[in-house]
């Protein structure tokens, strides 16, 4: 069921701002590299995710800060000695690459095509680390399409902090206002709200929205219905 989306203003927009993993890439496609290792690889994959997550939000809080990539060899880790799997640290960091090459969404190739034609900059806001993000970029071919891409890395801060959405908004010199932030996660919807974006949550398959403080501004199922909102 969708939330209750507290109104949408396309006039307000001159940038559109994505998340990166599980918004623009698939994360349960890490379930791939798992496979000879664990007897349901899906459910680990989307442990180790949850895992980094979880890491991502407690380094915040104990300024203890960790590159993504780190934050995730750290789920991996953790998802596969709960499965009572130990492998060595090379291992691990081979596996954790999987990251680096994640199956982009459909969508997402000609709707930032279809943005970036209509001027509205599609750029990329992450807890990504450079290097990651170099990747997807790759990965998701909109080299030629892509507006900036802004790292956590830079200020070693991670969502949901204000402190990352406003230092995006500086990076594209457009005031928060002007953000249309568009995200599979709801906790960084109401990161970009509360740092006085709009948030577009973005409903892809197997999210869900939690009804813990706010609603989006517009809710989702993919790019190109967004593009429809914004696109005449």
């Amino acid at each position: 069921m969708r939330p209750n989306d507290r109104g949408f203003d396309p006039e307000r927009v001159s940038v559109v701002t994505f998340d990166s993993y599980g918004t623009l890439v698939d994360t349960d496609s890490a379930a791939r590299v798992l496979e000879d290792l664990v007897d349901d690889p899906g459910a680990v994959a989307r442990r180790w995710r949850e895992n980094a997550l979880a890491y991502s939000l407690v380094a915040n809080q104990i300024d203890e800060y960790r590159t993504y990539l780190e934050l995730h060899r750290s789920g991996l880790r953790d998802a596969l000695a709960a499965e009572g799997v130990e492998l060595s640290d090379e291992r691990l960091d081979e596996l954790n690459g999987v990251y680096h090459r994640l199956d982009p969404y459909d969508d997402v190739r000609d709707g930032f095509a279809r943005l970036a034609g209509a001027g509205y900059r599609p750029s990329i806001l992450s807890n990504g680390d450079p290097g990651m993000l170099d990747s997807l970029v790759e990965t998701l071919d909109v080299e030629g399409t892509v507006g900036t891409v802004v790292s956590a890395d830079e200020i070693r801060t991670l969502k949901p902090a204000a402190e990352l959405y406003e230092h995006a908004a500086d990076r594209l010199d457009v005031p928060t206002a002007e953000v249309a932030h568009v995200t599979a996660h709801w906790m960084d919807v109401l990161g970009a709200t509360h740092a006085g974006m709009q948030g577009v949550w973005l409903a892809r398959e197997g999210t869900a929205w939690a009804s813990f403080d706010g609603d989006p501004h517009l809710t989702v199922a993919s790019v190109d219905e967004l593009c429809e909102k914004l696109v005449a």
